[in-house]
């Protein structure tokens, strides 16, 4: 899982001062989804995710971080 997004999640749940339970209470999942998301677990449902960022404001999209392999050159 990407540093940036469980340094995101950690710093928007203490900054309302909630522990784990109480953000896994407000994305309605469960303690374990929430546990293993700030831990990186490398395999986790997009649409869960997507449940705790909405509490925040916030989604998960697609964003580049290499060429598009079309665009390499030869």
């Amino acid at each position: 899982m990407n540093d940036t997004l469980i340094q995101f999640v950690k710093a928007k749940r203490k900054a309302l001062g909630l522990i784990q339970l109480e953000l896994a209470d407000r994305a309605g999942l469960g303690l374990r989804f929430i546990r293993e998301l700030e831990q990186g677990k490398q395999t986790l449902r997009l649409d869960k995710v997507n449940q705790v960022m909405a509490l925040f404001g916030h989604r998960m999209e697609p964003a580049p971080f290499r060429k598009e392999i079309g665009n390499e050159k030869s």
